[in-house]
């Protein structure tokens, strides 16, 4: 019986990228138990009802010359007044898998999740530089930690 929905939001147009959005999945359903439900929308498909059904989220993308991808910003500019004044202080996390340093793609993804009001519950995991096989561990505890949080309560 799931009692909570975590939602995992992420642009994958590569296959690294599909690689750490299997292993959130993983690494969230390892960790879920019987009441999280784990949820994966890629941003083009995720609409303002997913956000407001999701009791977490996780957003996730690809660093495009110093930005998050269109995909994710599609996502923000589709969802944005419709969920702003309903979704106050959802708890929310981010992966960048960033070739350079990641640091506009952070700052972008903050401010807009400041303005929703949404609540990060650690920094965004900044994945930079040449593809690490590590990255991929990085990204599966991150899903343990959000489902886990989740299901304790403790977000």
């Amino acid at each position: 019986m799931t009692e909570k929905t975590l939602l995992i939001v992420a642009h994958a147009p590569s296959d690294n990228t599909r690689r750490l959005v299997e292993s959130i999945l993983t690494g969230a359903r390892q960790a879920s138990g019987d009441t999280i439900e784990v949820i994966f929308k890629a941003p083009l498909e995720a609409t303002p009802a997913d956000v407001l059904a999701a009791d977490a989220i996780v957003l996730g993308t690809t660093e495009n010359l110093a930005y998050m991808s269109g995909a994710l910003k599609d996502f923000f500019d589709r969802c944005y007044y419709p969920v702003l004044e309903k979704k106050q202080g959802l708890p929310c996390a981010a992966f960048i898998r960033a070739g350079q340093d990641g640091t506009g793609t952070c700052r972008a993804i903050q401010s807009i999740v400041t303005g929703l009001r949404w609540s990060w519950v650690q920094e965004p995991l900044i994945l930079k530089g040449q593809w690490d096989a590590g990255f991929l561990d990085q990204v599966e505890e991150l899903g343990k930690f959000m489902a886990a949080a989740l299901d304790s309560g403790i977000i």
